[in-house]
């Protein structure tokens, strides 16, 4: 949703609170899609400090659905997020690129508060997300979910490439 943010912008002081759907059906990055489980709705206070500048300060609360990195069950992952930014409207793009200042989610006079909610998730987004730490994944033969059983396939073949030194280690064995 896109918020214009025009009347706030030509009276320095005024604070506005705002309570915006989050209007994405899923979180994108990295060619995947996880979609929102919950969405709540955005809380955003956005003041004008003066001589163009402006802060943002809310709350985010969402969950998405994500594989577990082993077993590729989905996981419900909530995000709390609060949010704290001062936007200075008075830089060039130009300059925001020289300065590294990531404000994709402001234009002008306009505020894209799906890109705000998609940039903060993206920042907390978790390296590594598991079901539960004593996941046991995926069978690499048959794909079998070992968390719900043994499959019975044989896990102990080895790397072919790796046939010279386990004759070596064969060798150290009869001595």
């Amino acid at each position: 949703m896109i918020i214009n943010i025009s009347e706030l912008l030509s009276t320095p002081g005024k604070s506005v609170d705002y309570q915006i759907p989050i209007e994405m059906d899923a979180f994108c990055v990295g060619g995947e899609s996880y979609p929102f489980i919950k969405k709540e709705m955005v809380r955003l206070n956005i003041t004008n400090t003066g001589d163009r500048e402006i802060t943002i300060s809310g709350r985010i609360e969402a969950a998405l659905a994500i594989p577990c990195d082993r077993c590729l069950e989905e996981v419900v992952t909530p995000f709390s997020l609060d949010v704290e930014k001062t936007v200075d409207l008075k830089m060039s793009d130009e300059d925001r690129i020289n300065d590294l200042d990531e404000t994709s989610y402001i234009d002008h006079s306009s505020l894209d508060v799906d890109q705000l909610v998609s940039n903060e998730i993206l920042i907390h987004f978790p390296m590594k997300t598991l079901c539960r730490e004593d996941c046991k994944g995926i069978c690499f033969k048959c794909g079998q979910n070992l968390n719900l059983g043994e499959c019975g396939c044989d896990r102990e073949s080895l790397d072919p490439r790796m046939s010279a030194i386990r004759d070596i280690f064969k060798n150290f064995k009869e001595v």
